[in-house]
C-alpha cells in the first residue's frame, strides 16, 4: 500500500514536508470522527456503517501512509514492531497498554 500511495503522491506532485502531512493526518482523523458521531446522531442512535466513514478511512490511511513517505518510514514495518510491542506488553501484563 505505502509505495502504491508514494507512486502517487510522485505522479501528481504531491511532495509536501512531514509537519505538512502529520497536520493533514490530524484533519483527516478529524473528519472521520465527524462521520463516525454523524452516523449515530451524536450518540442517540447505534452505529450505523455507512460509505462516507468508509472514504474517510480511506483519507486517514493514504495521509498516514503519506507521512510515512514523507519520514522515510517503512508503514509495514513500524506496524509489525508496534504489534510485536503489543503481544510482549500482553504477555507480561495482561494488557496492551503503556501504563501511562
Amino acid at each position: 500500500m505505502q509505495e502504491s500511495v508514494k507512486e502517487f503522491i510522485e505522479k501528481y506532485r504531491l511532495r509536501t514536508d512531514g509537519q505538512t502531512r502529520y497536520i493533514d493526518l490530524v484533519s483527516e482523523i478529524g473528519e472521520l470522527g465527524k462521520e463516525i458521531i454523524k452516523s449515530t446522531d451524536y450518540g442517540k442512535n447505534e452505529f450505523a456503517q455507512n460509505s462516507h466513514i468508509t472514504s474517510e478511512i480511506g483519507d486517514c490511511m493514504f495521509s498516514l501512509l503519506s507521512l510515512c513517505c514523507e519520514l522515510n518510514i517503512d508503514a509495514e514495518e513500524a506496524l509489525r514492531d508496534s504489534l510485536s510491542k503489543y503481544e510482549q506488553r500482553f504477555m507480561e501484563k495482561g494488557e496492551i497498554g503503556s501504563g501511562i
